[in-house]
């Protein structure tokens, strides 16, 4: 496969540090731009960081000394440096929306993990192995955005990335028609850690802003279909979710309720599970797990503790799959959420832009 140099915008935040970690060894991406706002752009990336460094693995020695370029100003020579960026800045809705625009422009694609474009009819949301067929919709983003390389494409939530992956294959062989979905959600995925957050231990948070909608409305555009230029979001299924913040540090756990218009048999069920596979399986994508989906028999699995790192963080894990006296079934899940929920999520998507030439 051929080599893209490639950069990271919204390098010091959780995200960020995320990405570097994961592509300090990737065998397609090599890192050649950190950027971040103007109170760290011209430092040293480990002198930007400090001490707000937030994972437990350390800092890759190849970024240390990279000096980091503003993100905002710098988009011209950043252009000059790299095939694509990853965005994971921490500003507001309509500011990331302008500056993921304006880096796309200036013929720089965009791979963002950022929420404010994935709602835009014509930016393909993509986790890899659901909805792959989406990224067909960049060259009509392109002749709106009046480009030639420059397009946007975005994951979805990271909460999502636990509770649809199991849904995704049983609704075209069964209907699903009704989800009920409680997330219990890591302190990572609001970029903390106990440290900074003392007061998240021995307490749950009942209220995460914005999350419930995400979890709710974001499952259709990823069944949704392309029509003409802009990508529709399906009508059904029909979700209702409640999100809560637990003292977890990472992996994000969802209970699932759920409805079928014809109801399957739990065999039936695990069997369409332990088979599931996708395009990043079939193309061996750098960071796709082999096994996409894994059930656990054992009752007291999966655990964010002891599943969240499966398959290079990047597997969905699954238990307590039984029936519901008010729905069909209910069962359990984990993810990682800043692995296949954010960062690791976005480099799949990027090899899967690659893999297919939207960087050429």
């Amino acid at each position: 496969m051929k080599q893209y140099n490639v950069g990271i915008i919204g390098a010091t935040g959780m995200v960020g540090q995320r990405f570097t970690t994961i592509l300090d060894s990737h065998p397609w991406f090599n890192i050649k731009v950190l950027a971040a706002s103007s109170r760290t752009a011209g430092k040293r990336y480990e002198d930007a960081v400090g001490t707000r460094w937030k994972l437990s693995i350390p800092m890759p020695d190849s970024v240390k000394d990279m000096v980091v370029m503003n993100a905002e100003e710098d988009i011209e020579k950043i252009g000059e440096l790299v095939d694509f960026v990853f965005c994971a800045v921490n500003l507001s809705k309509e500011e990331t929306r302008a500056l993921e625009e304006k880096y796309a422009k200036a013929e720089i694609p965009v791979v963002s993990n950022n929420s404010a474009n994935r709602h835009t009819p014509d930016v393909p949301m993509v986790v890899p192995e659901l909805n792959p067929e989406h990224i067909v919709i960049i060259p009509a983003q392109r002749e709106r955005l009046g480009t030639k390389r420059g397009f946007i494409a975005v994951k979805s939530n990271c909460s999502l990335q636990s509770y649809v992956p199991p849904l995704f294959p049983l609704h075209e062989k069964f209907g699903v028609e009704d989800v009920l979905v409680c997330t219990y959600q890591a302190i990572s995925g609001a970029g903390r850690t106990f440290e900074t957050w003392p007061e998240i231990l021995d307490n749950v948070i009942p209220y995460i802003g914005g999350e419930e909608e995400k979890s709710e409305q974001e499952p259709l555009k990823l069944w949704g279909h392309i029509e003409g230029n802009v990508i529709k979001d399906a009508e059904e299924p029909h979700f209702t979710a409640q999100c809560l913040r637990v003292p977890v540090s990472d992996g994000h756990t969802a209970a699932v309720f759920v409805r079928f218009k014809n109801k399957p048999t739990k065999e039936e069920i695990l069997d369409i599970w332990k088979n599931f596979s996708g395009v990043p399986q079939e193309l061996k994508l750098p960071m796709a797990p082999e096994h996409f989906l894994n059930y656990f028999d054992d009752p007291n699995l999966p655990q964010p503790k002891l599943q969240r790192n499966l398959e290079k963080g990047m597997a969905v894990s699954i238990g307590r799959l039984r029936e519901d006296t008010q729905y069909d079934y209910k069962f359990v899940c984990v993810s990682h959420n800043t692995l296949r929920g954010a960062a690791g999520g976005a480099v799949e998507l990027a090899e899967l832009l690659a893999a297919k030439g939207y960087f050429d």
